[in-house]
């Protein structure tokens, strides 16, 4: 099993470019099953879990025309196959994204159910929920999600939480429903944007994404279109923070600013001189950073999935903070591997306290998830001595060559068998 190993205590220093974002790729490629037209997807990022959705897509009956890197060429003419396995599902939770395209697209949908999550619950009732109002027939039959209906009808929809896949899904098959549809409490973040952007230039009629009001008309068929995938706003967090922790100087380039307002807010408490431009930002850092306390919460709040790289920032910081996750009951699992590097964590509840250190030690950790491992990457780049990562098959599926990266701008880090 590969493993990462790093010797901790250089500075970054250089310029990194950012992929496309995997939150925001996956529901484009699902939207591409909207349309029997050709769909282009391009700034697509190379991750286990693009490969796993691709695969998914074939399996349902989508020709992949071309993949080349960056770019995939798709043609949804004809759906053969409306199933989502369990093999597929169980290792890539988003695959319940195809559930709205494939009933508004052809009447009916298999989907295996999620399952387990490490981090915690992530029910899909409001999907099924909302699908209902739209008067779709919905059954749970062994661990399987069977849909079924003619044309969707508009409706109005208050989600009883704020859901991203939720609205995702809802707002795919609203598209194609006759009449409107009012999604309300729905997701705000800029994924759910970038994917309203692509259905509009298929034809959509939608406004109101990046609110919590989404209102879609819906129209008799969708076409073909180009998209290109957003910026990565967690992987340019997650480097930025690292930076923060670290010290240095580093340009991201191929990335937005705007997406990252509190995120970039939190990383000047920590005392980082942040410069920004329409497609770059640069980050500098000469000293050791002061602590942040920070709490989780939907878009535009501080998100969740970065909550695990500022606790490894906080550890080495110049004092305490107070750290409230509110999203996922069990994200705190990087804690005890923290402690193996000397961290200064206390956990009561849904809140840790980090009692920042001069300097953690190099030990061998474990990853327990994606976010963990990017947690345990910064933690072992700030550390005396050597950090070897296991279980690093977590980050395949949502950094793309992040070693590589960190390397290029002087990290001492490499991926071993």
């Amino acid at each position: 099993m590969q493993k990462l190993v790093i010797h901790g205590g250089a500075k970054l220093q250089g310029e990194i470019s950012i992929s496309g974002a995997k939150n925001a790729a996956l529901p484009v490629l699902c939207a591409s099953l909207l349309t029997a037209d050709t769909f282009t997807i391009q700034n697509l990022p190379h991750l286990r879990d693009i490969t796993t959705m691709l695969a998914l897509l074939e399996q349902i009956g989508v020709r992949i025309l071309t993949n080349d890197p960056g770019t995939a060429e798709l043609s949804a003419a004809s759906i053969t196959n409306p199933t989502a396995s369990y093999d597929m599902v169980k290792t890539m939770r988003a695959a319940i994204l195809v559930l709205g395209p494939l009933l508004a697209r052809t009447g009916q949908a298999y989907i295996s159910l999620p399952g387990g999550c490490a981090i915690g619950m992530r029910p899909v009732d409001q999907h099924i929920k909302g699908l209902q109002a739209m008067g779709a027939k919905i059954s749970i039959e062994q661990g399987y999600i069977r849909a079924q209906a003619g044309r969707l009808s508009g409706t109005r929809i208050v989600m009883d939480l704020v859901t991203v896949t939720g609205t995702e899904n809802l707002m795919m098959a609203a598209t194609l429903a006759s009449g409107t549809t009012i999604l309300e409490n729905a997701a705000r973040e800029p994924e759910v944007v970038d994917l309203a952007d692509c259905l509009i230039s298929m034809g959509a009629k939608i406004e109101g994404a990046g609110s919590d009001i989404i209102v879609i008309e819906g129209v008799d068929h969708l076409h073909g279109c180009s998209h290109t995938v957003m910026p990565d706003r967690i992987e340019t967090g997650t480097f930025l923070t690292a930076v923060a922790a670290c010290g240095g100087d580093i340009t991201l380039t191929r990335t937005r600013a705007d997406t990252l307002d509190v995120v970039l807010g939190k990383l000047i408490e920590t005392g980082a001189a942040i410069d920004t431009g329409e497609d770059w930002i640069r980050l500098r850092m000469q000293h050791r950073p002061q602590p942040v306390s920070l709490r989780t919460a939907p878009y535009p709040a501080f998100p969740t999935d970065m909550q695990a790289q500022f606790m490894a920032l906080n550890s080495i910081a110049d004092g305490t903070s107070v750290m409230t996750e509110t999203i996922f009951e069990n994200r705190f699992m990087h804690v005890q591997e923290l402690k193996r590097l000397n961290a200064d964590i206390q956990v009561e509840g849904n809140t840790a306290i980090v009692h920042g250190i001069p300097q953690l030690d190099g030990a061998s950790v474990m990853a327990t998830d994606l976010r963990a491992s990017a947690c345990l990457i910064i933690a072992g780049l700030v550390a005396q001595g050597e950090t070897i990562i296991d279980r690093i098959y977590h980050l395949d599926r949502g950094y793309e060559r992040i070693e590589r990266k960190l390397a290029q701008a002087g990290a001492q880090i490499k991926r071993i068998n």
